[in-house]
């Protein structure tokens, strides 16, 4: 079956593209949802005209992320938490906490767009962020976790 996904799915792909999937996956889940169409022959030339009219401002989306990106590249950052004597902090530290040090850095990025590489933070230590700018363009940004 084929479909024109309207929003961003994780693994399937991006906002715009015509993607084949099994019947039961388009029928039942994405298309009640509200994230895909079906792909008929009106609809692929609707969906052509509008890619073509989104291809500048996707080009601008871009350079804007490359040179956030460019900004961000040398970084440092230091989330805050509280520990025990040993080094442990107590509870964890996500993607929320990355995003707030990044706003007092002067970077107002979504936490949504923000994935930490290892798999929970729950030492004092160095570890790195992946962000994800745009869909082409991914910084990795290294953070230090330091006790309150």
């Amino acid at each position: 079956m084929e479909l024109i996904l309207k929003q961003d799915i994780d693994n399937l792909g991006s906002a715009g593209d015509i993607v084949k999937v099994k019947n039961g996956y388009g029928v039942n889940y994405l298309i009640p949802q509200g994230f895909a169409v079906q792909a008929t022959s009106s609809a692929k030339k609707i969906q052509a005209e509008n890619v073509k009219q989104r291809a500048h401002k996707e080009a601008k989306l871009k350079d804007e992320a490359l040179a956030l990106a460019k900004q961000l590249e040398n970084k440092q950052i230091k989330v805050g938490a509280k520990t025990s004597t040993t080094g442990k902090i107590f509870g964890s530290v996500n993607t929320i906490q990355v995003a707030e040090a990044l706003s007092k850095k002067g970077f107002e990025i979504d936490r949504k767009k923000i994935s930490i590489k290892e798999e929970s933070v729950k030492e004092i230590g160095t570890y790195t962020a992946i962000i994800k700018l745009h869909r082409e363009v991914r910084v990795e940004l290294p953070f230090e976790v330091v006790s309150e």
